[in-house]
């Protein structure tokens, strides 16, 4: 297996045509142990990642890449979660006009780029456990890069785990017409993670090199329980209910992790 080789001053014949899309599965855990509680964090994360959070978010993700907004459009829904969705371009266009979005809806547009986040708030009928799922995409074409916008998508939504795939599709030519299938040199998604989150979490890499697709999990190292219950303290608990509450907490960690059902 090997690295693909590129040269990052690439003198190119016209508009760079590759795509570089960076998605992710972000997941927050929580535990809630009556129903009244469980309906609180869904109605609190609901507003807390509502689309107009969201849409300030993005937008600020298009400002790190360097992108230019042309189009968003965004939705909240009923009974819980929202999108939004950016189409952008690289550079900017003066004169042009970029049309307000409304209250309820915001869908953003790039050209031949986008940036995407849909949210999933659930709670589990039985077990206590609720989660708030986000999966994002932000795909670019052109000189502009997804991978600069990766630390702050991961410190946005204080997140227990996190999943990325990145996937460089397409080539460009160089000026001798010669095609080039990456642009940028890349060993895992992990070389552009910051030291303080890479100390926060545990990482597991697959990554396939000749087909430039770079996958990366992680999940925080340290389970501090008092951060995974809502409505009530660890103090609060007798320690044997601190102890199952604890073992269904890392459970559900585990399943979503490794992405499979888990026997206890």
């Amino acid at each position: 297996m090997t690295k693909p080789t590129n040269n990052p001053k690439l003198k190119l014949l016209g508009f760079n045509n590759l795509t570089k899309t960076l998605s992710f599965n972000i997941y927050d855990i929580c535990y809630a142990r009556s129903t009244q509680h469980q309906q609180e964090y869904i109605e609190y994360i609901d507003e807390a990642y509502n689309a107009e959070r969201l849409t300030a978010i993005l937008t600020e993700v298009s400002d790190i890449i360097g992108a230019n907004i042309l189009n968003v459009a965004r939705q909240d829904y009923d009974p819980q979660g929202a999108s939004v969705t950016m189409l952008i371009s690289e550079g900017h266009h003066d004169g042009l006009h970029i049309p307000q979005p409304d209250k309820e809806s915001v869908v953003g547009h790039l050209d031949k780029s986008h940036i995407t986040v849909h949210t999933y708030p659930e709670t589990h009928p039985d077990a206590g456990i609720s989660t708030f799922r986000a999966d994002i995409d932000v795909s670019t074409c052109g000189k502009i890069s997804p991978l600069k916008a990766l630390n702050f998508l991961i410190k946005s939504f204080e997140s227990d785990i996190v999943v990325m795939d990145y996937r460089v599709r397409g080539f460009t030519r160089n000026v001798r017409g010669m095609k080039h299938f990456i642009d940028h040199s890349i060993d895992s998604i992990q070389n552009f993670i910051s030291r303080d989150i890479k100390d926060r979490y545990d990482m597991v890499d697959v990554n396939v090199y000749q087909e430039t697709i770079f996958h990366t999990k992680m999940r925080l190292k340290e389970l501090d329980l008092d951060t995974y219950l809502f409505g009530e303290g660890v103090s609060e608990l007798p320690p044997r209910e601190s102890k199952r509450i604890r073992e269904r907490v890392n459970h559900e960690i585990m399943e979503i992790f490794y992405g499979r059902n888990i026997q206890r």
